[in-house]
């Protein structure tokens, strides 16, 4: 079978040739029932439609990336760590700066948060000194941020 061919039948060019020549104008001499062109059943408008539908799943990853947010946080009351793990769940990510807020309220935030990320898949890494980064399963940190840090 040669290639041009296999290319007709691929795209059902050989049912559009059939159904032209039965299209053509029939002898006198026939009956008139018989001159009823015999119906063949063309594949191309079913390819059409499910095309449209497949058209109308289509999602823009612009709009995606607008609906993606950095919140930033700088709580002054451990309370205030529900608030920051209300936005990991809902898909997030969060800026946690700790400086305005005492060393040992600070840790029990930065425990409540490790388990909140634990909880969801994610990740939390210090990106300075008392400020750490909170992202959800679907924001990805690639880098690292040297442990030097001036205490």
């Amino acid at each position: 079978m040669s290639i041009k061919r296999r290319f007709e039948k691929w795209f059902y060019l050989d049912e559009e040739e059939e159904f032209q020549q039965e299209q053509q104008p029939v002898r006198e001499q026939q009956p008139v029932q018989e001159q009823q062109p015999r119906r063949v059943v063309s594949r191309k408008p079913q390819v059409a439609e499910t095309q449209q539908q497949q058209q109308g799943t289509v999602v823009s990853l612009q709009s995606i990336q607008k609906s993606s947010k950095v919140v930033l946080f700088e709580p002054r009351v451990y309370a205030e760590a529900q608030d920051i793990s209300e936005h990991l769940k809902n898909k997030r990510a969060v800026v946690v700066n700790l400086q305005r807020i005492e060393r040992d309220q600070g840790i029990r935030i930065v425990d409540f948060l490790s388990g909140t990320v634990y909880a969801l898949g994610g990740d939390i890494q210090r990106i300075g000194t008392d400020i750490f980064l909170c992202v959800p399963e679907n924001v990805e940190v690639a880098g690292t941020i040297s442990d030097f840090f001036e205490r």
